[in-house]
Formats: structure tokens, sequence, C-alpha cells
């Protein structure tokens, strides 16, 4: 795509873990590409991490791997404080979350407006007939056949 000056981008941000990267994860990350021209992924800070267990996958090493996919802009790692700073520095138009995400998209875009942010969130669909579509269930068939 050939941009003129002038025209702007859709810049999409998509967050998330991302241990042990699986189809799950790059079906939401197609899916968030989708929305517009560039895509932001934030891979979440292991001490920021509080609704699951800890990753398996140091967080250098899974920016790392984020930040190799073609379909992803820039991936970089999340605020060890504020889950909101680096959405400030990459002032997405279009925050995509997944579906297992435990945000609410309506807090979510009254946070975005309190910080001056207009931001709209989308919920990405889940991949259907992916039994192997969770860090957590690759944890569990790798304990089942080896442990």
């Amino acid at each position: 795509m050939k941009l003129c000056k002038g025209d702007l981008l859709t810049r999409v941000l998509a967050t998330g873990t991302f241990d042990l990267l699986h189809p799950g994860h790059l079906h939401y990350i197609s899916e968030s590409r989708k929305l517009g021209d560039e895509l932001y992924v934030i891979v979440a800070r292991e001490s920021m991490i509080k609704h699951k267990p800890k990753p398996v996958i140091p967080e250098n090493q899974r920016v790392t791997m984020v930040n190799s996919l073609n379909l992803v802009d820039k991936a970089v790692l999340g605020s060890e404080t504020n889950i909101y700073e680096p959405i400030k520095n990459i002032k997405p138009d279009i925050i995509a979350i997944g579906y297992d995400q435990k945000f609410s998209s309506d807090s979510i875009e009254k946070n975005l407006e309190e910080l001056g942010i207009n931001a709209k969130v989308v919920r990405i669909n889940k991949l259907s007939d992916c039994s192997l579509c969770s860090s957590g269930k690759i944890i569990d068939r790798i304990l089942e056949r080896y442990c």
C-alpha cells in the first residue's frame, strides 16, 4: 500500500501475555491486524500478571518472539506500574482485546476517556476447533504425557 503525504494510518493495539505462542495467539494477532494499518503489541510484564499463573517464558523472550511475527509492526513490554502508561505513548485508534481477556470493553473505554485517549475497543472472537489454543492447556498436555 502506497501512502500519500497527509494520509492517516489506523493504529491498532493488542495486548497479552503471549506465553508459549500457539494458534490462538496467531488468530488474535491476525484478527487485530485486520482492524488497521499498523499493529502494536504490548506484552505483559511478569510482575503485572495477577489473574493466572506466571508465564513459563521470560518476558524479554516473549517480546522478542512477538516482535518476530510479520503481522506485528512493533511489540513492547508493558509497564511495571500502570497498564495505561504504554497506551499513552502508542496512541492507538483501536484496542483489540482477546475473547478471554478479563477486561470489560466499557471500563477500558471509560478509563481511556479519563486519560484523554480516544480509542475504540474491539473484542476479538475465539478461534474455534483448537484444542491447544491456551498456554495452560499446552502445559497440562505436557504434564499429562511426561510426568
